[in-house]
């Protein structure tokens, strides 16, 4: 059996390490990405346009796990963490709820849940916009 909480760990190291291969290729080519409440995305190439922007102008990220839960058929992780994004200027600390779902030894399902609207705040605050919209609000 695989062991997802390790591959779990890993994929959080990845984002710590800023390391966009290592994460996309620890998702499934056609995994399902959802960061609620926001639309979910279809593929590996859907998800480099979406995490690309702001893993690109962080200075450091630091994704801090303080639970783990492993459902009963053991192909999906549950994850209580603080996500923390580090720009000059300022930090973005986000409470996550995150739910990996595994196929194979890769995450073909993701869905984290935020208060997108305070992340958005917290940018804004420290001069920053979502990497979603490419841009950012200092110039």
């Amino acid at each position: 059996m695989t062991d997802v909480v390790a591959l779990s760990n890993a994929f959080v190291g990845y984002w710590n390490r800023r390391d966009i291969e290592a994460i996309l290729g620890a998702l499934a080519p056609d995994v399902v990405y959802q960061n609620v409440p926001l639309s979910a995305l279809a593929g590996r190439d859907a998800v480099r346009a979406f995490i690309t922007p702001n893993l690109t102008r962080v200075t450091q990220m630091h994704w801090v796990v303080h639970n783990v839960a492993v459902t009963a058929d053991g192909n999906k992780v549950l994850t209580e963490r603080t996500d923390s994004f580090h720009f000059d200027g300022g930090v973005v600390h986000v409470p996550v709820m995150g739910i990996f779902e595994f196929r194979d030894g890769l995450i073909a399902a993701w869905r984290d849940y935020a208060d997108i609207g305070d992340f958005v705040r917290q940018m804004g605050a420290i001069g920053q916009r979502p990497g979603w919209s490419s841009q950012t609000a200092a110039s």
